[in-house]
């Protein structure tokens, strides 16, 4: 069913925050369980709190919108980042269609830089992004490219929060689902929000992008 949480998801995270504190508020994993009922509240006030943000993070809280993050343990040495979320979150209640990665992307000759959000187990058609965004041609950037443009790690890459805001394109089929996952902006840390919010926030053009 679109947009269904399984039962040990369905807990809210609430962090209280000031305006001041809107770029330095965030979570701390706390994670729920089988045993808690669903619509549980956690609450997680002050200082220890902010210190953990990502900018993703700020950005969700700041701009006041709808959203669940949900923390699964990254193991170190995995480097099929989206596939390890899709293992950890997909076996409960969620498809793996439902769970996107954010690619970097590189237009023309690679001067101008854009991001890219599809399901985990779809491939980028680089032409067909191209064409969302108005430009003849992409490539992949290169990881080291990825990570200083938008100040996340590989595998942590989140569409929100980035240094620069970049032109986004969002799959199309994002928007068959009340909500998708995307990171949060570290790994092990997925956010649950609309899909529309997710491309009012980025400024995105939704668009098929998917080879096949």
């Amino acid at each position: 069913m679109p947009g269904y949480f399984p039962k040990y998801l369905d807990c809210q995270l609430k962090i209280h925050w000031t305006r001041s504190d809107a770029l330095r508020a965030s979570w701390r994993s706390l994670p729920c369980t089988e045993a808690s009922s669903p619509g549980t509240t956690v609450q997680i006030v002050g200082s220890k709190a902010a210190k953990a943000a990502t900018p993703a993070v700020a950005a969700l809280i700041a701009a006041g919108v709808d959203y669940e993050l949900l923390p699964y343990e990254h193991r170190p040495g995995e480097n099929a980042f989206g596939d390890e979320a899709v293992r950890a979150l997909a076996g409960s209640g969620l498809v793996p269609e439902q769970i996107f990665k954010t690619l970097l992307i590189a237009l023309d000759r690679g001067a101008d830089l854009a991001v890219a959000v599809i399901p985990v187990p779809a491939t980028l058609s680089l032409k067909a992004a191209a064409a969302a965004l108005g430009r003849g041609k992409a490539t992949m950037a290169d990881p080291a490219t990825a990570e200083r443009s938008s100040g996340y790690v590989v595998g942590g890459i989140s569409p929100l929060g980035q240094r620069k805001p970049l032109p986004t394109v969002i799959d199309s089929s994002a928007l068959a689902w009340d909500r998708i996952l995307c990171s949060a902006g570290k790994r092990g840390l997925q956010m649950a929000l609309a899909p529309t919010d997710l491309a009012r926030l980025t400024n995105a053009v939704t668009a098929s992008v998917t080879a096949g």
